[in-house]
């Protein structure tokens, strides 16, 4: 967690931008409107179970880390559709950044005793992916989910007063527990890849 202090702890007070280098991620991908408690807590829990059981494996090896924040790529396939209040045709992605030493194998043997364990739904859709996003702009935000839009404006602001254009998916990082935290202290990092112009 301390090695990616810089992705993963930005201001609200100003928009960075940051190099985010390929990563290695556990991601399952799902679809429809994300309010729907059911599936969103169903894709999320079955990738927690994973991350753990990478941990443990890991433990027995004498490496240990800090399991990482479960993370949302949003995008909807045509952006003139894009909808905050129906959300029905919304596509998306939650993921968990692995530490470096993650390799197949080691993903494989976790999905195994899952299996084993508990089994959840859609564990045979969970995968382990390389993906980079490079220059990215990012803010903090604090507070409920519904209220995000400013936030997400003034980051499109800002990177189109400094020469950008968004490439990519729409990204968050979810910092608190929406179970154990009030919606209005909620902290999510908001970052979107982009270009040059």
């Amino acid at each position: 967690k301390k090695t990616l202090k810089s992705l993963y702890a930005p201001t609200t007070q100003s928009i960075e931008f940051v190099e985010v280098p390929e990563m290695t991620y556990l991601m399952l991908d799902s679809s429809g409107d994300p309010r729907d408690e059911e599936n969103f807590q169903a894709v999320v829990s079955t990738l927690y179970t994973v991350a753990y059981a990478i941990k443990f494996a890991l433990k027995a090896h004498g490496i240990d880390f800090v399991v990482m924040p479960t993370e949302g790529l949003w995008w909807v396939e045509d952006l003139s559709k894009l909808d905050f209040d129906d959300r029905t045709n919304w596509l998306w992605t939650m993921m968990i950044v692995q530490p470096d030493g993650v390799t197949p194998e080691i993903f494989d043997t976790a999905v195994a005793a899952v299996r084993k364990k508990k089994n959840p739904a859609r564990l045979d859709e969970v995968r382990l992916v390389r993906y980079a996003e490079g220059r990215a702009a990012q803010v903090l935000y604090i507070g409920a989910y519904a209220d995000e839009l400013p936030t997400i404006a003034r980051l499109h602001e800002e990177i189109e007063a400094q020469g950008y254009v968004p490439t990519l998916k729409h990204h968050e990082i979810y910092l608190s527990d929406p179970r154990k935290t009030a919606p209005e202290k909620l902290k999510t990092v908001i970052r979107q890849p982009v270009t040059k112009k």
